[in-house]
């Protein structure tokens, strides 16, 4: 056997590092001198520390280190460290992207053009979300309905689509949102999808690369183009959603274009 010094270069663990995972009942000494009270290992637990270290390097807790060990469900556990790990890394994506903004000036890069939307038949439907991304699930089960109520109905050419927020200020739960998506004509409504027409529309535009959560800067400079220039807010803004989490791997190349109705 093996004194806890001994042990500790073999495992290359500190001796307060050892101690430690006594006292959470994850590597228990073999025996322990009921006289001096020296700690005694074998090289067998040599592997334990080797899981003990894999584990850790993953970033597993002590909690979740200890219920693997002691037989629960290790395939669970590293479903939800993968989970996490994922939002994680998303998280991540997002605030380089903001990084990246910031170096590369975005206010120098926006655009803003004029142009007209023409008259068009939409179906829309409206509610509220717990949060914004909640949005990229909710919108394609809105087009579903509306394709299973009415099988034969067209999508118009060139597609138009858009989102529009209908909270009278800036909410970051219970967010109150309208999809509208442009049809060639009316159709079945249900209480969850129906149709308008929408007038000939005048808008302002500009298009924002990157993260949702820079658009504030794009909304900024189109909001103050149009008081530069005269021109006032005749509506709610439109957001369409061009690149997105459903078609790009980087939160840099997201594209979403705003309109702005003016008259």
């Amino acid at each position: 056997m093996l004194k806890i010094g001994e042990f500790s270069k073999l495992s290359h663990l500190t001796v307060k590092a050892l101690r430690f995972y006594e006292k959470e009942g994850l590597l228990m000494p073999v025996s322990i001198d009921s006289w001096t009270g020296y700690r005694f290992y074998e090289t067998s637990q040599l592997t334990r520390v080797a899981q003990i270290k894999a584990y850790r390097q993953l970033g597993l807790s002590i909690d979740e280190i200890r219920d693997i060990m002691n037989g629960k469900d290790a395939r669970k556990i590293f479903t939800e460290k993968a989970k996490a790990l994922q939002e994680q890394r998303a998280d991540i994506d997002i605030r380089l992207s903001i990084i990246n903004h910031i170096l590369e000036d975005e206010e120098m890069k926006y655009q803003v053009t004029e142009k007209i939307i023409p008259e068009m038949i939409v179906y829309y439907s409206e509610t509220v979300l717990e949060k914004y991304s909640d949005n990229m699930q909710w919108i394609p089960a809105q087009g579903a309905e509306c394709m299973k109520l009415n099988p034969d109905l067209k999508c118009a050419e060139p597609a138009y689509e858009f989102c529009e927020y209908l909270d009278g200020e800036y909410k970051e739960t219970d967010i109150q949102i309208r999809h509208n998506e442009a049809v060639t004509a009316m159709g079945v409504e249900s209480d969850n999808i129906k149709f308008r027409q929408l007038p000939e529309t005048k808008v302002i535009s500009i298009f924002h690369k990157g993260a949702y959560d820079q658009i504030g800067e794009a909304y900024a400079y189109i909001m103050k183009y149009a008081e530069e220039n005269g021109f006032e807010a005749a509506g709610l803004a439109r957001e369409c959603y061009i690149d997105g989490i459903w078609n790009r791997e980087s939160v840099d190349e997201w594209m979403t274009e705003i309109q702005l109705p003016i008259k």
